[in-house]
């Protein structure tokens, strides 16, 4: 995450560093059902459409990183 709308935010509206805004808003999770596996792959998509990354490299960025946020922690 770069620039401060990158980052999600809390209940009070203020900025967090652990989510960024398409995980988390207003201090809630935006998928709070959603299983790890299917938000691996959402957030790929994610990647390649808005940071015109290859798909390979969202896949890959997103199978490491995920699994290590706070929510993931643990399952």
């Amino acid at each position: 995450m770069e620039k401060p709308d990158d980052f999600g935010t809390n209940a009070d509206g203020l900025k967090i560093d652990d989510y960024c805004h398409f995980c988390c808003e207003n201090g809630a999770f935006t998928d709070p059902d959603i299983i790890i596996k299917q938000k691996i792959e959402k957030c790929a998509k994610i990647m390649v459409t808005k940071m015109n990354m290859p798909e390979t490299q969202a896949k890959s960025m997103t199978n490491e990183f995920i699994p290590k946020l706070k929510r993931w922690q643990g399952k």
